[in-house]
């Protein structure tokens, strides 16, 4: 399901219009982005939550040479899903 297919099911759903749930869509992604952003964990009670966390730096193989390369430290968002997510799912 792409942006433009969970937008048309929001406002099925939900019987907004396409405009109102693509708002609204953009706004809790935007919202969400935001406090991840300060270091915030996200956390929707039977969905899942969204949490930062640092990737220490580490050496890599480039797998066109095979030559060793140095991969910096960085951020990475991880998404644990909730329990009422995984049970629906399986």
């Amino acid at each position: 399901m792409n942006k433009g297919e969970l937008i048309d099911a929001i406002a099925a759903h939900s019987k907004l219009t396409k405009a109102d749930s693509g708002r609204a869509l953009d706004a809790t992604i935007e919202t969400i982005e935001k406090a991840l952003k300060k270091g915030d964990r996200v956390a929707l009670v039977g969905f899942g939550s969204f949490t930062v966390t640092k990737r220490a730096a580490r050496i890599g193989r480039n797998p066109q040479t095979g030559k060793e390369i140095k991969i910096p430290a960085k951020k990475v968002v991880k998404f644990k899903a909730g329990t009422d997510l995984a049970k629906k799912v399986k």
